[in-house]
């Protein structure tokens, strides 16, 4: 099973919900673990503060389709049983969740690694467009960033 959505509207799922789902699956006693990853908004680093990140895409449709194949390609490199992916698109302030992922797997190995590649797949290879506005004013980054 795969789970790939990126969301633009009020609906809101957590990482226990986007685990649960998983847990609910009927093979889910094939799985030893469970991995999840909840990408938040920095609001500090050394150099800055973020007040806010707006998350956009040029293409909501293409987009989602790319992240299905590189879950699809993820989960048979890494034989791992279940995927779960939840991105965010809309405005953000420190704190709030932007990405959420969750793997099963028979054994821990294979699925951190499949959570591990995941995590940087969508961040390098999706195409989004993050603004970040704070205390170094407007700045733009573009996928990978």
């Amino acid at each position: 099973m795969i789970i790939a959505k990126i969301i633009d509207d009020d609906r809101t799922i957590t990482i226990e919900e986007l685990t649960e789902q998983i847990k609910e699956q009927p093979t889910i006693d094939e799985c030893g673990a469970i991995f999840t990853f909840e990408g938040i908004v920095r609001g500090k680093d050394r150099l800055k503060t973020t007040d806010r990140i707006i998350l956009s895409l040029p293409d909501h449709k293409k987009t989602e389709e790319k992240l299905e194949i590189i879950l699809q390609e993820v989960k048979k490199k890494h034989k791992v049983k279940f995927i779960g992916v939840i991105h965010y698109l809309g405005q953000f302030k420190p704190g709030d969740p932007m990405f959420l992922a969750a793997v099963a797997g028979a054994h821990r190995h294979e699925t951190r690694a499949a959570l591990e590649e995941i995590v940087e797949r969508v961040k390098y290879e999706l195409d989004f467009k993050k603004e970040e506005q704070g205390s170094a004013g407007t700045n733009i980054i573009m996928s990978g960033g």
